[in-house]
């Protein structure tokens, strides 16, 4: 089976734990009306479904990725549309499913759509949204850009093309998660672990981050010392 880490949060992460009761509200309705602007301006599933045996994107397809919501996100989903429904293991071995589930945080749930073919594209979850970025922090916590999802950077178009992301996409992307930082700030420990390991596995194999950054530039950041480079992106990752 083909790893779908992209929409787990890495083992161990505290977030989902210990969750306040006064915790603000997230309308996540609204973080989806301000975080819509295409990633490509052309339709990117077209281009790597063909090189998917299941003939779908790989990220519409429950073998690779299964996305996890909030499940805040998911309430305001159930209320608001049909196309999702709780994941039961499909296209997972009892066992896999088993640790899936084991590594999604206490405060999230994992979910299931109907399918490429019948998305409604207001109701995609911000996992759908985001993918296949992640906001990057640095090991002080400043959220600086977005680093892209090293597991899919073979079957993913998008991060074969880096330089077909829009401007509107970034911009966007880093304003929702601002706003969500700003509201559940313990969030961020999440995307802290997820970054580090990014981090740790970039330097074991002698590789840079390529970063979207927020300022709209485009870098290298070296994994170490995170220094930046500036980058142009012209080729894969």
């Amino acid at each position: 089976m083909e790893d779908r880490s992209y929409f787990h949060f890495p083992p161990g992460c505290e977030s989902g734990i210990l969750i306040s009761s006064m915790r603000p509200q997230v309308d996540f309705l609204s973080l989806y009306q301000a975080f819509d602007a295409p990633i490509v301006a052309a339709d990117c599933g077209q281009f790597c479904a063909p090189h998917n045996p299941n003939g779908v994107p790989f990220c519409c397809d429950i073998h690779h990725a299964v996305p996890a919501v909030y499940r805040a996100e998911w309430k305001a989903l159930k209320a608001s549309t049909d196309l999702w429904r709780l994941w039961r293991g499909e296209g997972s071995a009892a066992e896999q499913a088993a640790a899936l589930r084991a590594d999604t945080p206490s405060n999230m749930t994992l979910l299931v759509c109907q399918g490429a073919a019948r998305c409604q594209r207001p109701f995609r979850s911000l996992a759908c949204r985001q993918f296949p970025f992640f906001p990057y922090l640095t090991e002080d916590y400043a959220f600086i850009g977005l680093a892209p999802d090293a597991d899919f950077t073979t079957r993913c178009w998008v991060l074969q093309h880096p330089g077909a992301v829009t401007a509107a996409y970034r911009q966007e992307a880093v304003a929702v998660f601002d706003r969500l930082f700003s509201l559940w700030p313990d969030e961020m420990d999440s995307y802290a672990d997820r970054s580090e390991e990014l981090r740790q596995a970039c330097i074991a194999r002698r590789r840079r981050i390529p970063l979207l950054h927020r300022s709209g530039l485009n870098y290298w950041l070296s994994p170490a010392s995170g220094r930046l480079r500036r980058a142009d992106f012209l080729n894969p990752l």
